[in-house]
């Protein structure tokens, strides 16, 4: 696991050398750079050492030096595709170097060795022969890659920090539109950055630029996308090859030449994790990892001592508190160098800390809720069209009134909260319905916030154009595509990346194989939200792996108390922000501190623009 950077065109070696030193906690093993300078060609690397630690340094050339590869990720299926490439004629250097494989597998392939890998991945490839330059990224967007383009320069880095060491992205201003959206998500989705000018590459999309006439073409060459193609066999065979594939992802996740641990919730998804690595590894004893809370409703620590005691492992738990909150907050949020609203980012890098004091790898249970339909919405969906079908819009609008009369709670998913957010984004089409249930603030509230109205068809553009472009699908389905597209990659992901490297610790995530990404698009969505059970085909396929607490326990989610604590801290003064109503906020903070309303997402994402 790395960070990479580099630019074609204007800079000088001083540039790359400030982008690199950038990203040097993703990478504190080693650095290395590659300058070219006929064709204005310059790469960075810094190398967090996991597989091949004594090769595997970057930047890696072909044998003629004419495709030098940088290169951020894990390639699990890199022993395969080195047979195949041996048996093609290629000749490897390494023992057992990922990074070569990519080297080796451009030279057989060409672009098309980007839809051949399996694993999380962002990188860069120079080839001096067709003076191109190739930036690809995997399937869901694990790993993170940015870059700004204009005319015939273009400079791309693994963060935002380091990007903009570059000349060219150093003075970008803020991106209004983006910061609406931050408002409407928590996070920034699809391609959009917090900079005019900055882009992210889609997950699933590989880009080539022409460094002669600065063309750059991207091609997007995967997408969770559910299809009505069953798998063979009926549901007694599917539950049996959801254990297997996963059974087989485990396995491939557990390849590292330092030691491993697992992030442990107490949750089905990454107790399930738990238990099959526990499994593979036989008599060596794993490591696991767990973070608590003080405030009973959010505290999960009893369930992960269950599987923990269940699997023997040596359990590390670590609390998050409102103290720990106040004080490293600020310095967690600077140091993230995303717009990301998702307050869990916290305790994920707490959690992360502590992970990184006894390994150098965890796995986590990341997308399990997304590929199989285990949030809370899920089990809304039917009444929720019901619901916009049957009642007029004047009787809507008066219960969102006597909703927001209920007293408001700071316990983990309370009813107040729950049937608010309903109401709210049950006041639109069903275009909106997900991004409405999650967002910050509501349509109305965003125009407050900047005092100025604005295109909710702009602002909701990512949401509305999937929901569109699948028209034949169930609100299920419809649901499971916003969440794999959308919040797993653009929230989910980048908090536990950033989490991750910001101590040197890298986290993969097992439920987010191919193999087992492409199985649960061909289900039918009632293997996944059956009579008010979430994730019932995965509950079936790991009953056998799992206590029954852990299985028939109801979903907490990984929250946060932020709605106490933001009532209890002190506001601070807020330095303004073009386009930003702070007196809005001020109002809604005393709101929220009276108890009268519950703002914490609004409150916690004006912060966030406190320390980025």
């Amino acid at each position: 696991m790395c960070g990479i950077a580099g630019f074609i065109g204007t800079g000088t070696r001083a540039d790359l050398a400030n982008m690199t030193a950038g990203l040097a906690h993703r990478g504190p093993d080693g650095e290395g750079f590659y300058i070219e300078p006929t064709q204005r060609v310059y790469l960075g690397h810094r190398r967090l050492a996991i597989i091949d630690l004594g090769g595997g340094a970057q930047p890696m050339a072909n044998d003629d030096k004419t495709s030098v590869l940088v290169f951020n990720g894990e390639i699990y299926n890199h022993q395969a595709l080195r047979r195949e490439l041996v048996a093609l004629g290629q000749k490897f250097v390494s023992d057992h170097s990922d990074t070569e494989v990519i080297v080796r597998g451009y030279d057989q392939w060409g672009e098309k060795i980007v839809a051949r890998l399996e694993g999380m991945f962002a990188f860069a490839l120079f080839d001096a022969s067709r003076g191109e330059l190739l930036l690809a990224r995997d399937r869901f967007g694990e790993k993170p890659l940015f870059y700004v383009h204009a005319g015939t320069d273009l400079a791309f880095a693994s963060e935002i920090h380091s990007l903009r060491q570059h000349q060219g992205a150093r003075n970008l201003p803020l991106d209004p539109l983006a910061l609406q959206k931050l408002f409407a998500h928590s996070f920034l989705p699809g391609a959009v950055t917090p900079y005019s000018g900055m882009t992210k590459l889609l997950p699933g999309t590989f880009a080539v630029f022409n460094v002669r006439d600065g063309r750059l073409r991207q091609q997007r060459y995967w997408r969770f996308q559910i299809t009505d193609e069953r798998p063979p066999g009926g549901e007694k065979a599917w539950i049996d090859e959801l254990r297997e594939l996963l059974r087989s992802s485990v396995v491939s996740r557990l390849e590292s030449d330092v030691p491993i641990g697992i992030f442990l919730s107490g949750g089905i998804d990454s107790s399930t994790i738990a238990a099959l690595a526990a499994a593979e590894l036989g008599r060596e004893r794993i490591s696991t990892f767990t973070i608590g809370f003080n405030e009973d409703s959010f505290d999960e620590r009893g369930y992960a001592s269950i599987m923990a005691s269940q699997l023997g492992s040596a359990h590390h738990v670590e609390v998050c508190d409102v103290e720990f909150m106040r004080a490293q907050s600020p310095d967690i949020l600077a140091k993230s160098g995303e717009l990301l609203g998702d307050p869990s980012l916290i305790p994920t890098s707490l959690l992360a800390a502590s992970a990184a004091r006894h390994v150098k790898v965890a796995l986590s249970g990341d997308g399990g809720d997304e590929l199989f339909g285990g949030y809370d919405p899920f089990l809304a969906l039917g009444k929720a069209r019901l619901y916009h079908q049957l009642v007029p819009k004047p009787v809507h609008a008066a219960l969102r009134g006597l909703a927001g009369l209920m007293p408001v709670a700071t316990t983990n998913m309370s009813l107040d909260f729950k049937i608010n957010r309903a109401l709210r984004g049950l006041s639109f089409k069903p275009q909106l319905w997900n991004p409405v249930w999650l967002a910050p603030l509501e349509p109305d509230a965003i125009a407050s916030a900047f005092d100025q109205r604005f295109d909710v068809e702009e602002i909701y553009g990512e949401a509305i154009a999937l929901w569109d472009g699948a028209p034949g699908l169930s609100d299920i389905d419809h649901t499971l595509e916003f969440y794999s597209n959308i919040y797993l990659p653009d929230n989910i992901l980048v908090k536990s990346d950033r989490a991750g490297m910001m101590h040197g610790l890298e986290i993969r995530a097992p439920f987010l194989s191919l193999e087992i990404a492409d199985f649960a698009r061909r289900l039918p969505a009632n293997t996944k939200v059956r009579n008010g059970t979430t994730k019932w085909i995965l509950k079936e396929a790991v009953r056998s792996l799992l206590p029954p607490e852990i299985i028939d326990r109801p979903k907490k989610g990984f929250g946060l108390p932020v709605a106490q604590w933001l009532r209890d801290a002190p506001w601070p003064g807020l330095q303004p922000i073009a386009g930003l109503n702070d007196q809005m906020f001020n109002a809604w903070a005393n709101e929220h501190r009276a108890g009268q309303r519950d703002h914490r997402g609004a409150l916690w994402c004006r912060q966030l623009l406190q320390h980025f």
